[in-house]
């Protein structure tokens, strides 16, 4: 394969000295220079001027360069610490000392969100972490700052300094990612691989990627599918938390992940694809995270509680993980009179969205081995459309709602299939813990 590649590179070399030798034919035709004669005195040679380089930037580049000179003392140098139990069995394993416990470190980024001081991140930039630093730009003070609000289910997370001059909170403006068009200009800030205070410029690929983000409620690490903005900006570890903004200097979204092969050393690299969750996300979660107190808030609930569950042994006892009935074989469902997919409803709290909507949860309960499943309830096996098979996929139908939005639910109950539209009132997005 050498060979060839290196016959590939040097027809691209000769092809682009070829392409300048036809732009230089563009303004000094060929014929006339070699018919000029050899008595003919040669024109003296002029000394060319220096560029002038802010002549010469191109519009992008000098918004580029205005972007980061206006925002980037809204960039928030984000590092954790957290104490982790290791593995008792580690030495055993080729490890170090048994038991005990060490210190481990992390990095991420944040920005400015108000006059307040208030930071946004990503929930796992500072998850577990038992201190929180954060410094800012061409400052090597750093402040101690506390989680005053969390949302897993988002992976976003808001932290308050303490002690930070009030001269020092430079809030970047947010934009709105409902606006957004594929092509538009992107500006990634953070801190990739630990390089604080880092820029990358690309623009945006997909408005509406819908991936998994956060981390579920139901028991797994998953996370919720929900609509993202894919970006070619570079973003690698540590942009985590940082914001992506538009021509406009405008956060149009928080940088979260990257989708790439792992590196030799385990950890993924930057190939041309990120994603980063719509600013309109965090901007609908904004008072609420502020109301926490350090709590976790949740997506909105609508009031049923999952009737298929597995009981999964833990070292605190059997814990029950709801399913979807894609779980069941074949025959299981044709036995029971069941669908394909769905989520199995248990029960239907009183005086919620799905009370209020007409829903039922089940009036009797099958055990088999290793689970149950209650049965004569509705299952839910759409919303708005989208095919609904976990908890996960009814969160992901609600997760970007708003109070007073309403939904519609696609329900079989008895093998017959009816749609209820429900209301998500102000109780529905009230929940924290």
């Amino acid at each position: 394969m050498k060979p060839r590649t290196t016959l590939l590179v040097t027809a691209a070399v000769l092809a682009g000295l070829a392409l300048g030798a036809t732009v230089l034919r563009g303004q000094a035709p060929v014929a006339d220079a070699q018919n000029v004669s050899a008595t003919q005195t040669t024109p003296p040679t002029k000394t060319a001027r220096p560029l002038n380089e802010a002549s010469a930037r191109l519009q992008n580049e000098a918004n580029t360069v205005d972007i980061v000179k206006r925002y980037e003392a809204g960039l928030v140098y984000i590092s954790t610490e957290q104490t982790v139990q290791q593995d008792p069995f580690g030495m055993m394993m080729g490890g170090g000392a048994m038991g005990g416990s060490q210190r481990v470190e992390g990095v991420g980024s944040g920005f400015f969100v108000n006059a307040a001081g208030d930071i946004l991140t990503n929930y796992h930039v500072v998850r577990g972490a038992d201190t929180i630093q954060i410094r800012l730009l061409g400052n090597k003070q750093t402040y101690t700052a506390t989680v005053i609000g969390r949302a897993p289910q988002y992976d976003l997370a808001l932290i308050r300094p303490s002690k930070l001059p009030a001269n020092l909170v430079k809030p970047i403006p947010l934009g709105n990612s409902d606006a957004l068009a594929v092509g538009q200009k992107a500006v990634a800030m953070g801190a990739p691989f630990g390089l604080d205070f880092s820029v990358t410029e690309g623009i945006v690929s997909a408005t509406n990627r819908r991936i998994p983000i956060g981390f579920s409620t139901a028991g797994g690490q998953q996370g919720i599918t929900q609509n993202a903005i894919q970006t070619d900006a570079a973003i690698n570890p540590g942009n985590s938390g940082g914001p992506l903004l538009n021509s406009a200097g405008q956060v149009i979204g928080i940088n979260t992940q990257i989708l790439s092969p792992a590196s030799s050393g385990g950890e993924g690299q930057n190939a041309g694809v990120g994603f980063a969750i719509p600013i309109n996300t965090a901007k609908n979660l904004l008072t609420r995270l502020q109301q926490a107190g350090g709590k976790e808030v949740r997506a909105p609930i609508i009031g049923v509680t999952p009737g298929l569950l597995a009981l999964q042994n833990t070292q605190a006892g059997p814990q029950p993980i709801p399913l979807g009935l894609s779980s069941l074989t074949g025959s299981a469902r044709t036995q029971l009179g069941l669908p394909s997919r769905g989520l199995v409803i248990a029960r239907v709290s009183p005086n919620t969205p799905a009370a209020r909507a007409g829903l039922i949860g089940g009036t009797s309960t099958k055990t088999f081995q290793g689970g149950q499943i209650s049965l004569g309830g509705d299952i839910v096996t759409a919303v708005n459309g989208q095919p609904v098979d976990s908890l996960e996929d009814l969160q992901a139908g609600l997760i970007d709602r708003r109070v007073g939005d309403s939904v519609t639910l696609t329900l079989v109950r008895n093998g017959k299939t009816r749609q209820a539209k429900l209301t998500l009132d102000a109780a529905a997005f009230s929940q924290t813990q």
